[in-house]
């Protein structure tokens, strides 16, 4: 009978014990052995049945699993890794261990907002690798106001050190002149790619906030909350195009009240005309009773007379 041969960082993914990046890591550092002999290349073919694969000693097991698929809102100052040699806090801490669960792509340190989770090495090579292209939409708040030039190199690619980084979609959402807020689409992920793309124009980044991984948003998750995500949702990441149009009616139809063009500020409650006798919001004043204190110079309430 023959087995079917399974890539070396898949079945390290199928495992549970990181994404397929993080497999190759976890190769290329040697911890990986196959039969008694260490091996650094990711793609090594095993057979799951029969070769003795171990990860620091210990033998990887693949056994059939559930698939689950958090969506985390991830705080700031909490790390995108599964652990830190310095013992600073990350997304593990946030979601159960017993899970096994692993962050798919990464948003650093200083940044907030979506980070999916999932056991699925599958969806989460899909899901990171840079060929897929997958939009990621974030609130950016930045120091002063962007000039228009930089806003159209930013819109069309610039070079960062040797690198030059794909189109971007940028828009304004409010400024004040001090401060503003962007709205930024990637479909990569270089490392802390927006605030180069922002510090080479001399902005500082104030807060960075990931509302969107392709069809799914952040919503109105509070920081440091996680939720399952829904059958469609997991549907709509695989890439079909019905679950992603599902998602988006029903997006629609959870927005309630007027829409607003970016950057406009909701209109305030008209004032009152001159001459206009205002509504009254408060219970009428109730005269005093006998023998309740005055202010000086009014006159005493009486009874009232000539009204019928």
């Amino acid at each position: 009978m023959i087995h079917p041969m399974e890539r070396l960082n898949k079945l390290l993914a199928q495992a549970g014990i990181a994404s397929r990046r993080g497999a190759d890591d976890l190769v290329h550092a040697g911890r990986v052995t196959i039969n008694g002999l260490v091996v650094v290349e990711p793609g090594t073919q095993v057979d799951p049945t029969t070769d003795d694969v171990r990860l620091d000693g210990e033998r990887v097991i693949v056994r059939p699993t559930r698939h689950r698929y958090l969506l985390l809102h991830k705080p700031r100052d909490v790390l995108t890794t599964v652990s830190d040699p310095e013992g600073r806090p990350t997304v593990m801490d946030l979601v159960p261990r017993d899970l096994r669960l692993f962050p798919v792509g990464r948003l650093d340190g200083g940044s907030e907002g979506l980070v999916l989770m999932t056991n699925d090495g599958d969806l989460a090579h899909h899901l990171s690798h840079p060929s897929f292209q997958h939009a990621k939409e974030y609130r950016v708040k930045i120091s002063g106001t962007p000039t228009e030039e930089a806003l159209r190199v930013w819109r069309e690619g610039m070079w960062i050190d040797d690198e030059r980084t794909a189109p971007a979609e940028v828009r304004i959402e409010s400024t004040t002149g001090a401060g503003t807020w962007l709205r930024v689409v990637l479909r990569e992920g270089k490392n802390r790619q927006i605030r180069r793309m922002t510090e080479a124009f001399h902005h500082r980044v104030h807060r960075l906030i990931r509302i969107r991984l392709g069809p799914i948003t952040l919503g109105d998750l509070k920081p440091g909350t996680w939720r399952e995500l829904t059958p469609a949702e997991v549907a709509a990441l695989r890439g079909d195009p019905g679950a992603a149009a599902e998602l988006e009616r029903a997006r629609g139809r959870r927005a309630d009240g007027p829409r607003y063009k970016p950057g406009w500020a909701r209109p305030k409650p008209p004032k009152t005309k001159p001459g206009r006798k205002k509504p009254r919001t408060t219970a009428p004043r109730r005269p005093p009773g006998p023998g309740a204190a005055r202010k000086p110079g009014r006159r005493p309430a009486g009874p009232r007379t000539g009204r019928k």
